[in-house]
């Protein structure tokens, strides 16, 4: 897995997550295991099958996380500024054509929530803003066409 940049808060909040699977999701899964097999023949147990079937799952998921922990480059927010859009900026934005202003903050991509104005790093309007400046007007190719950003503001 290739290297991912986040928050300090992102990080922990990975750390917090792994910790809940490997400590109460992980034992539930062993659990469950354990009683589909007390109800006999097993290559004729579909509830043993779909209690294996989670446990790979959330194996999987632990260890897909645990990748991105020991992958992660953790970024010290006081040492960035907002002379240009970088990850863990804030950018306030006007689409020149729709007339409509609006604010992403540039995140990791474990990190991102739409709903809360974060979008990853990895997407066509970050990769476009990123290293731009206020007053740079950006053509993002996105599926609805071809949209122009001012950069109206950029702040930590």
């Amino acid at each position: 897995m290739a290297v991912s940049y986040m928050s300090e808060e992102g990080y922990k909040k990975i750390l917090e997550e792994i910790n809940y699977l490997e400590s109460v999701e992980r034992p539930k899964a062993s659990a469950a295991i354990a009683e589909a097999r007390e109800k006999g023949d097993l290559s004729e147990n579909a509830e043993y099958d779909a209690a294996k079937e989670a446990q790979g799952k959330l194996e999987s998921k632990i260890a897909l996380l645990k990748d991105q922990v020991a992958n992660a480059r953790i970024i010290d927010a006081s040492k960035l500024n907002a002379d240009k859009v970088q990850i863990m900026t804030t950018v306030r934005l006007l689409n020149k054509k729709m007339k409509k202003e609006m604010s992403y903050t540039i995140v990791a991509e474990s990190e991102a929530n739409f709903r809360e104005g974060k979008i990853s790093v990895a997407t066509p309007i970050a990769k476009a803003l990123l290293n731009h400046k206020v007053g740079d007007v950006v053509e993002v190719k996105v599926p609805a066409g071809v949209q122009e950003l001012e950069i109206l503001e950029i702040s930590i």
